[in-house]
């Protein structure tokens, strides 16, 4: 297995990307039709969050997800080598200039997004696109090799990844120049931080309050980044106003407010969400 790995990292590293899609599709079969690699976490969270679909249906939106799985995997690695050039004409964005404007007036945003599409790339892209400095707030991985071989792939054009755990302290290390903090707002917290629980594709769901808190602390406005799959290796990103004012809103309607942004999205084009991931792990006491 170790060898095969090998083998589809060096392939993606080294060959064109229409050649890395074709060993993608190869992988697709060996994770659905012969590992079945996690199919039945797939498989459950599909037919718990679209309770109203059939099961042929279910099951169409599972290979989706699958042959999308496998190409996203191919995607990632081959970040390892992609240059900005290609990086940029991959990536589109609309609406930057309202992250700009903020900029200029020497303000700091938030933004959030969810593990649809390719969020790496596009967090990649995000950085060679904007004048501020991105900082991305990750959930470290427990594999130290991984962790590093993530590390120098996403920040090897200037981007800045932070912690989970030590958010303040990175926003402190540039709190005297603008900057665009990133969250994937759909990661799952700790057992012992589900204290709260949003009504997310049909199910109860733990929802971390990372953005809300920090919003509201900071004043800092904060935009919705909607991933948009184009065709394959290219995506196109709009920029949503989310909530301007937070200080304004309730406790918790921030909270309420992204994780529905991304419902909307996912039942646009479910195929492109991490459906793989056990997102629903905890459930309300």
């Amino acid at each position: 297995m170790r060898t095969l790995a090998y083998f589809f990292y060096t392939c993606c590293r080294y060959f064109p990307c229409h050649c890395c899609f074709f060993f993608a599709r190869l992988l697709y079969y060996l994770l659905y039709y012969i590992t079945g690699y996690r199919k039945k976490v797939v498989r459950d969270n599909l037919t718990q969050s679209f309770p109203e679909k059939s099961a042929a249906e279910i099951k169409t939106i599972e290979k989706k997800f699958f042959l999308y799985l496998a190409r996203l995997i191919f995607e990632i690695i081959k970040m390892t080598s992609i240059s900005k050039a290609e990086t940029l004409r991959r990536v589109k964005f609309t609406g930057l200039e309202q992250l700009e404007a903020h900029f200029k007036a020497g303000e700091s945003v938030l933004a959030c997004t969810g593990h649809y599409g390719n969020w790496e790339l596009g967090t990649l892209a995000l950085g060679l696109s904007i004048s501020a400095k991105t900082m991305v707030i990750f959930k470290p991985i427990n594999n130290k090799i991984f962790e590093t071989w993530f590390d120098c792939m996403r920040t090897k054009y200037g981007n800045v990844f932070i912690a989970m755990r030590q958010t303040l302290r990175g926003m402190a290390a540039y709190k005297n120049e603008p900057t665009l903090l990133c969250f994937a707002s759909d990661q799952s917290p700790t057992r012992e931080e589900a204290k709260y629980f949003v009504d997310f594709m049909h199910q109860p769901t733990a929802a971390l309050l990372g953005v809300e808190k920090i919003a509201k602390s900071t004043k800092r406005p904060i935009y919705y980044f909607k991933v948009n799959v184009i065709k394959k290796g290219y995506y196109h990103v709009e920029v949503l106003p989310m909530c301007l004012e937070p200080c304004k809103m309730n406790e918790f309607e921030i909270t309420d407010l992204h994780f529905k942004f991304l419902e909307d999205i996912i039942k646009e084009q479910p195929q492109y969400w991490l459906w793989s991931h056990k997102r629903w792990k905890f459930k309300p006491e």
